[in-house]
């Protein structure tokens, strides 16, 4: 019974050996030490689904103001607000508001306030035409840091093609800080060509400003570009 027992007890230092072998080329656990070889990126799976749940993204947050002098006098009820709650839902934002202040530095105020609050988006109705109570561009002039001219040139082209005095809108969309501002007209048809434009634009623009790169399409995966089509950067300009 010596032999047997002799042998067995033999194993344990070959076993140790092989360990000490394999931390000294690889530093590190070796396939046994997995249970029989688990793959590398088991320990981030092993987070499970509460984990990506509690991960989950929230929606970004906007806030819908109106620009009235007679609106927040209550002359008359505010219609272009609920227009922007509105929209803004259903593109999937959380919507705060609508805020309803006079025209004028009430807006400069609310406007600063929202980017402050970090409010992703912040777009407003009213106070965008020629008469000259109308000072919602410049108050929002005064708090952006950089214009986005093409929003508002969009809006208006919408709009016009409808009714010609939607030309005359003077609204202004840009960026502060984090935050996305666009001004559109007070009238309900101009909030609602306003949000049709916006419904192709917004949710994209948000992204970009927080960082967020062009996913490619699920039904158009992204290709390698070669050198006879590394001119091929049009397409990014028709969407």
């Amino acid at each position: 019974m010596s032999g047997p027992e002799h042998r067995g007890s033999g194993s344990a230092p070959h076993g140790r050996g092989e360990e000490t072998a394999a931390r000294r080329h690889g530093g590190g656990t070796t396939a046994h030490d997995h249970g029989g070889g688990a793959p590398p990126h088991a320990h981030r799976a092993s987070h499970g689904p509460a984990a990506s749940a509690s991960a989950a993204p929230r929606p970004y947050r906007a806030l819908a103001v109106t620009a009235s002098n007679r609106a927040a006098a209550g002359v008359y009820e505010d219609k272009g607000g609920p227009l922007l709650v509105a929209g803004l839902e259903t593109m999937g934002f959380a919507v705060d508001g609508p805020r309803v202040v006079p025209d004028g530095e009430p807006v400069r105020e609310v406007l600063r306030e929202a980017v402050a609050a970090g409010y992703a988006v912040v777009l407003t109705t009213g106070g965008t035409g020629i008469s000259p109570t109308d000072r919602t561009p410049e108050m929002t002039r005064s708090v952006l840091e950089r214009e986005i001219p093409g929003i508002p040139e969009a809006i208006r082209a919408e709009g016009a093609a409808k009714v010609a005095t939607a030309a005359l809108s003077r609204g202004v969309a840009g960026v502060a800080g984090r935050t996305l501002v666009v001004n559109l007209p007070g009238s309900t048809g101009g909030v609602k060509d306003g949000m049709a434009v916006l419904a192709r634009l917004l949710p994209h623009a948000v992204d970009q400003i927080h960082g967020g790169d062009h996913p490619a399409e699920p039904d158009r995966p992204a290709e390698p570009v070669s050198p006879r089509r590394s001119g091929g950067h049009r397409g990014d300009d028709a969407r």
